[in-house]
């Protein structure tokens, strides 16, 4: 069925429900998936995401009551790739023998066009027969891009972070995380119709993730993504699916457009619900002022039936109460907060240290909001210990007077995991009262048993505000934060951004959060294994500014590549003897690699003028003048490529 401008419905879901012990988890949901859609699919833990996943997958059905109800229906071309399908990967093959493994068909194909080629040459009196089967299966292997098959493989796992020298190691051999980067892998191999993924984003850094977000760009198929990486969902997907209170809704646009119209959706909703209150008290209270009155017992039974058949709008009612986090201070400290020189990050003790980075300086200033940054086990955490004069070091680490920090440890190690959450806020501050303790717990919404569950019981979110609880006691002046959103769902998320943001005072924290980092930094320092690198703003400027460096590298190669390119051709012309021919030939080609040198300097000029107008608000706004001028970029990059590779050529014929 096409629908929607000729698109064509992959899944549909009618009025679908679903009961766990009497308790309806999901509620008339309708959801259809045409093909390219990019679907977000959030809401808070046990909300049902998973539960939605596994009906659509058929690993459980719906509840149905009726013949119109609980109907889930498909397309006859429709496939669907979940990565816990996919999850089960054989441990004893080799990391390429499991991704060659998804294209066994095609392998067998290629096969027997060898067995075929073989055959034709050894028995010519059956070529006709045989060539007719070799016609057949050639064209079926390259119709489905068999000759690719090498260069697919290889593409996805150096994206994923798996270089050639890890092909031939067993899979057994590589840990939790990366078998589940090779399950995204060998998923996207598969290329289904309607790719689901959930929580993609766990195991990879920066870069795989970034690579992972251009590849779906490009995805033929439809996606659905669950994810509590709001900056990835921002990147990927042009609609958000929100369960809520067991009914799904859904938004147009990504995630940042979907919280300005949930907002505006429940500002409406409640302004709604309000006006019908009223109208609802007033009709009741003139049925119980008339309905005893004989002159006006008619019209306030009319206005009984009126109530009875009035559909009524619900509250709004956003996930949860949400935390309130508020970080507050009482002194300033000077002007310039920390000095840090020539200090080393190292792990383990003994003859087992390890220096991870050496010989790192840098400074920060009073209400900075700095973000450290770098690859996995660079030592980022390290150094946030370091600074705080918890692990040994060699350098100085110098503090202004008056700075008071308060920590969040991603491990809460700090934290007493035998209390109780209210007895670890009591032995802290044993003078509060014990409403007071439930009122502070009450505020992150640590509330009900959870109060007297042990700390080291409770899940890692509610640790999380826990730890969030003590800091907002402490009254820190300068705040340091190690991942503080790993384990928060997105609404807690969003509550500590806004109290992050507001705080006036000093910020240096640790995190992956590409959402968080966009938003309250004000520069970003990246640590490699070369030392340090400032950059000003959030994320995206990091980006940018990074990006311009590297293409300028790039640039001062390609540029020195060059000039040694004319410093031989000047070297060898002195010493070469040419032919009144050769020379004409030469001096085509020496106007022609002119003509080259015009030409690429031309399309710099418009790659550059181009780049820029990319930043320019309207052109954001217009996503299809955006997408025509990136088209227009990558083509200049691709002619830039082919003309050098034709003045290099020109150049070594005048050598």
């Amino acid at each position: 069925m096409n629908r929607n401008g000729g698109k064509q419905m992959l899944l549909s879901m009618t009025n679908v429900n679903k009961f766990y012990n009497g308790n309806q988890i999901l509620k008339d949901i309708n959801l259809t998936i045409d093909e390219n859609d990019r679907i977000g699919l959030i809401g808070v833990n046990g909300c049902g995401k998973t539960t939605l996943l596994r009906l659509i997958t058929g690993k459980e059905d719906p509840d149905r009551f009726t013949e119109e109800d609980g109907i889930i229906s498909f397309a006859s071309k429709t496939n669907i790739g979940y990565l816990e399908q996919m999850g089960a990967l054989d441990n004893e093959n080799t990391v390429i023998e499991e991704m060659k493994g998804v294209f066994s068909e095609l392998y067998a194909v290629s096969d027997r066009m060898k067995e075929l080629e073989k055959l034709m040459a050894e028995n010519p009196v059956d070529y006709e027969k045989l060539s007719g089967e070799y016609a057949q299966k050639s064209s079926y292997y390259e119709a489905n891009d068999g000759y690719n098959i090498k260069v697919k493989i290889k593409t996805i796992l150096n994206g994923m972070g798996f270089t050639e020298d890890l092909f031939d190691r067993v899979i057994s051999s590589f840990s939790g995380g990366e078998k589940t980067r090779l399950a995204i892998a060998k998923l996207l191999l598969e290329n289904p119709n309607i790719l689901i993924l959930d929580e993609p984003t766990n195991h990879l850094d920066f870069r795989t993730v970034m690579w992972l977000e251009d590849y779906l760009k490009d995805y033929k198929g439809a996606l659905l993504i669950v994810s509590h990486d709001r900056y990835f969902l921002d990147k990927t997907v042009t609609s958000i699916c929100e369960i809520e209170n067991t009914v799904l809704t859904r938004y147009k646009g990504n995630y940042t457009n979907f919280t300005k119209l949930k907002a505006e959706a429940v500002t409406r909703q409640q302004k709604e619900y309000e006006l019908q209150q009223k109208e609802i008290a007033k009709m009741e209270d003139y049925v119980a002022r008339n309905m005893a009155r004989a002159s006006t017992s008619k019209s306030a039974k009319s206005r009984v039936k009126a109530l009875d058949k009035m559909e009524r709008i619900e509250k709004p009612n956003t996930y949860h109460k949400a935390a309130k986090l508020e970080f507050t201070f009482a002194m300033d400290p000077p002007q310039e907060v920390l000095k840090v020189k020539d200090i080393d990050v190292s792990v383990g003790f003994g003859d087992d240290r390890r220096t991870l980075v050496d010989g790192l300086s840098f400074e920060v200033r009073r209400g900075e909001k700095l973000a450290v940054i770098g690859d996995n086990g660079i030592g980022k955490s390290s150094l946030l210990k370091v600074i705080q004069e918890k692990l040994p070091h060699k350098g100085k680490v110098i503090w202004a007077a008056n700075v008071k920090i308060s920590y969040f440890d991603q491990e809460a190690a700090n934290i007493n995991r035998m209390n109780t959450v209210f007895e670890e806020i009591h032995s802290r501050y044993p003078l509060l009262s014990d409403l007071e303790v439930r009122n502070l717990l009450g505020r992150v919404r640590l509330v009900g048993e959870n109060v007297f569950k042990q700390a080291g019981v409770v899940s890692g979110g509610e640790r999380c505000k826990l730890c969030f609880a003590i800091m907002m006691m402490e009254h820190g002046n300068v705040l340091i934060l190690d991942e503080p959103t790993n384990h928060l769902d997105l609404q807690t998320k969003e509550v500590l951004e806004d109290a992050l943001e507001r705080f006036e005072g000093t910020i240096i924290y640790v995190s992956h959060d590409r959402y968080l980092l966009n938003r309250i930094s004000t520069r970003i320092l990246e640590i490699t294994a070369n030392g340090t690198e400032s950059y000003a703003g959030g994320f995206d400027d990091y980006m940018k500014a990074k990006n311009a460096r590297e293409q300028a590298a790039a640039e001062a190669v390609t540029a020195a590549k060059q000039e040694q390119l004319r410093k031989e051709y000047a070297e060898k012309k002195e010493k070469a003897f040419k032919t009144k021919e050769q020379r004409n030939i030469d001096a085509k080609n020496r106007q022609r690699i002119r003509d080259i040198e015009k030409q690429m300097e031309e399309l710099q000029k418009e790659q550059e003028t181009l780049e820029s107008e990319l930043t320019d608000e309207k052109v954001l706004a217009d996503y299809n003048l955006m997408n025509e001028k990136c088209m227009r970029i990558n083509e200049i990059k691709e002619l830039s490529n082919e003309l050098f590779d034709e003045w290099a050529e020109l150049s070594e014929t005048l050598q």
